[in-house]
C-alpha cells in the first residue's frame, strides 16, 4: 500500500508542478521579482553567458559557505541557544559547511546535540533552500544552451524563481507535519517523566534509577519539510526520520516519501516542456522510472528475506534489524531506494542494517546518480549520459553525432568523459587510501561489510546524497576533510562542465533535422541510453561491489540442517577501534 500510494500521489502532483515550473522559467520576470532583485542591486533583465553564470553560482555559494562555517564555529556565543551547545570543532564545521552548501547534508554530528537553533536555521535550513534552488537554476541554464541561447539566463533571477516554488511547498508540508505532531517551537528541551523507571549502571559500577528523560525539541517541522522537498536529507535528530519526533505517523511517512521525489520527477517533465520536446522528456522519464522500479523491487525483496544473523533466534519474517516496527520492511526498503535515487539521503531506517543485497541497492542508486537525482543536478547528469549515448550511436552508424541539430565534437566529449571518470577516481581512490590505513578507517565491521561502510560514505558524498552506513566513526579530521573535498568537487564540477558544454553547443549553427538524424525521443534511443548508463557504471564499480555486498551475501550460506548461518571467512579488511559515535545515524 505504501508503494502504491507513493507512486499514485507522485504521478498526480508531478505533472502539474512540472508544467508550472516550465512556464515560470519561460516567462519574463514579474514586476515584483524584478523590483525585489533591483533592491539587491541586480538587473533581472541582464542576461549572462555560461562563464558569467558559472561565476555568479560559484561566488554566491562561496560567500554562503564561509558564513555558515563562521556561524558553526561561534554558535556557543550566539543567541537562540537555549540548551547552551558549544562551538563546533573546526574540521566538523568544515565538513558541515561543505555538506550543506552542496545540497548533500551528510552529517558527522547529531543535530539535536551538535547545533543551536540559530545554527539550524542560518547554517542549515537557509542552505537547504538556496542549494536546491541553485541546482534548479543551473538546469534551466543548461537547457537554454541546448536550445541554442548563448544568453543562458540570469542566475539571480533563476534562483529567485526556484525559491518561489520551494518556499510555498515547504510551508504547506511543514504545517502538515506540525499537525501530525512534529515539534515546531523555539523553547528548550523538555523533561518527561518515564512511565516505568529504568535501572542503569553508573560510572562506579553502581546502579542508578532513572525516572525522567530529556527530549530535545525545536523548529523541527520547518527543517524536515525542506529537507524532503529540497532533496537535502539530513535530520534534526541523529536517528533522522526513523524517530517519531521527525516522522510520527503513517501520514507523515507517506508525505515525506512523496516529497523526496516530487521535485526531481517534476523537473524531468518541466525539461521536456521547456525544450518543446515533450517526447524527449517522456523518454528520459521512462528510463528513470524503469531503473527506479528495478532498484525498488530489489530493495523490497531483499528486505523481505530474514536476517541471516537471527535465523532460528527470532520469529519468521523479513529483516527487522534497524527498522521501526511501526513502519515495517516494505516502507523502509521503499524509502531507502527512493532516497538514494535522488540526492535526498534522509532515512526512516538504518541502511547499515539492511541485508547485503538490500544495501547494494542504495549503492547502485548513488553510483548512477541520475535516477531522478537531486533537484536540477539529476537531470543535468542524465543529459551528460545523453550526450555520451549520442556520441556512441553516431560512431556506430558513421555519422557526426548531433544533439538537437548541433554537432557534438571533441571539446564536448572530453568534458563529458572527464565527468564520468571523476566519480570512480574520487570514490574508489579515497576508499582505497582509507582502507589501506586502518588507523584512519574507523569502521565497526571486519571483512566485506567493513569495505561497504567506507565505500558507501564516499559514494554518498560524491552523489550529494548524505545517507550512510553508520557504525562508521566518521567524525574525525581525516573523514571530515576528505569528505569535504569530495563534496565540493562532486557538486560543482558536474554543474560547471555541463554548463560549458551547453554554452559551446549554443554557439554552433543548428542543422535541420532529416530522415538520417538520430532521434533522441524514441524507445530505441531510450533503451540504448539505459544500456550505456548501466554498462559504464558497472565497468567502473562492479569490482568494488563484488568485494563488498555481493561477497557478504555469498558468505552468508546456510549449512544443511544448521540453525544458524555459517561464519563468514575472515577477510583482509580489518576493523578498527571506533571513536565515539557522534555522527547522525543515517
Amino acid at each position: 500500500m505504501d508503494i502504491f500510494l507513493t507512486v499514485l500521489l507522485t504521478a498526480l502532483l508531478a505533472a502539474p508542478l512540472g508544467l508550472l515550473i516550465a512556464r515560470l522559467y519561460a516567462a519574463p520576470a514579474s514586476r515584483f521579482t524584478a523590483g525585489l532583485l533591483r533592491l539587491c542591486g541586480v538587473n533581472a533583465a541582464l542576461g549572462m553567458n555560461w562563464r558569467q553564470y558559472s561565476a555568479a553560482l560559484l561566488g554566491t555559494n562561496a560567500v554562503l559557505a564561509v558564513a555558515a562555517y563562521l556561524v558553526l564555529v561561534t554558535q556557543g556565543a550566539l543567541p537562540l541557544n537555549p540548551d547552551h551547545i558549544g562551538a563546533m570543532r573546526w574540521d566538523t564545521a568544515l565538513h558541515t559547511a561543505a555538506s550543506f552548501i552542496t545540497n548533500t547534508n551528510q552529517q558527522h554530528y547529531s543535530g539535536q546535540s551538535g547545533l543551536s537553533y540559530l545554527s539550524q536555521l542560518i547554517a542549515i535550513v537557509t542552505l537547504q533552500f538556496v542549494t536546491p534552488a541553485a541546482g534548479m537554476a543551473a538546469l534551466f541554464a543548461v537547457l537554454r544552451g541546448l536550445r541554442g541561447q548563448v544568453n543562458v539566463g540570469n542566475y539571480y533571477l533563476d534562483v529567485t524563481r526556484a525559491l518561489g516554488t520551494l518556499l510555498p511547498a515547504s510551508l504547506l508540508l511543514a504545517v502538515l507535519l506540525t499537525s501530525q505532531g512534529v515539534p515546531s517551537t523555539f523553547s528548550g528541551a523538555k523533561t518527561a517523566t518515564l512511565l516505568q523507571p529504568q535501572q542503569v549502571e553508573g560510572q562506579a559500577v553502581t546502579t542508578q534509577t532513572v525516572t525522567t528523560q530529556t527530549i530535545p525539541v525545536g523548529p523541527v517541522a520547518a527543517m524536515v519539510a525542506i529537507k524532503q522537498l529540497g532533496t537535502n536529507g539530513g535530520g534534526w535528530y541523529g536517528p533522522n526520520s526513523s524517530t517519531p519526533l521527525e516522522n510520527p505517523t503513517p501520514l507523515s511517512n507517506l508525505a515525506s516519501m512523496v516529497s523526496l521525489i516530487l521535485f526531481p520527477v517534476s523537473l524531468v517533465i518541466a525539461s521536456g516542456v521547456f525544450l518543446n520536446r515533450r517526447r524527449f522528456g517522456a523518454a528520459l522519464l521512462g528510463v528513470m522510472t524503469v531503473t527506479s522500479v528495478a532498484l525498488t523491487t530489489g530493495a523490497v525483496l531483499a528486505e523481505r528475506q530474514p536476517n541471516a544473523a537471527l535465523l532460528g533466534l527470532a520469529a519468521p519474517g523479513g529483516n527487522m534489524e534497524g527498522k521501526e516496527v511501526r513502519l515495517g520492511t516494505d516502507a523502509t526498503a521503499l524509502w531507502a531506494s527512493l532516497t538514494t535515487q535522488t540526492s535526498n539521503g534522509s532515512v526512516n531506517g538504518m541502511h547499515d542494517s539492511l541485508n547485503p543485497l538490500g544495501g547494494l541497492v542504495p549503492q547502485l542508486g548513488m553510483f548512477l546518480n541520475d535516477v531522478y537525482g537531486g533537484i536540477g543536478v539529476g537531470m543535468i547528469n542524465m543529459l551528460v549520459f545523453v550526450i555520451l549515448t549520442v556520441f556512441i550511436a553516431g560512431l556506430m552508424v558513421g555519422r557526426t553525432p548531433e544533439l538537437f541539430g548541433r554537432k557534438i565534437e571533441v571539446r564536448e566529449i572530453k568534458l563529458a568523459s572527464l565527468l564520468i571518470l571523476l566519480q570512480p577516481a574520487l570514490v574508489l581512490g579515497f576508499t582505497a587510501v582509507t582502507l589501506a590505513a586502518p588507523a584512519l578507517t574507523g569502521n565497526s565491521n571486519p571483512g566485506f561489510h567493513g569495505l561497504s561502510q567506507v565505500l558507501y560514505e564516499y559514494n554518498s558524498a560524491y552523489a550529494n546524497n548524505g545517507s550512510g552506513f553508520e557504525g562508521l566513526g566518521d567524525n574525525t579530521p581525516w573523514w571530515n576533510v576528505t569528505c569535504a573535498a569530495v563534496l565540493i568537487l562532486a557538486r560543482f564540477l558536474p554543474i560547471l562542465a555541463p554548463l560549458a558544454i551547453a554554452g559551446l553547443l549554443a554557439t554552433k549553427k543548428a542543422a535541420p533535422e532529416t530522415s538520417g538524424t538520430l532521434r533522441v525521443d524514441t524507445p530505441v534511443f531510450a533503451g540504448m541510453l539505459l544500456g550505456v548508463m548501466v554498462l559504464l557504471q558497472l565497468l567502473n564499480f562492479a569490482p568494488a561491489l563484488v568485494l563488498g555486498p555481493v561477497a557478504e551475501q555469498l558468505s552468508l550460506t546456510q549449512p544443511a540442517g544448521a540453525g544458524t548461518p555459517a561464519a563468514a571467512a575472515p577477510a583482509t579488511v580489518p576493523a578498527t577501534p571506533l571513536a565515539p559515535l557522534t555522527g547522525a545515524a543515517r
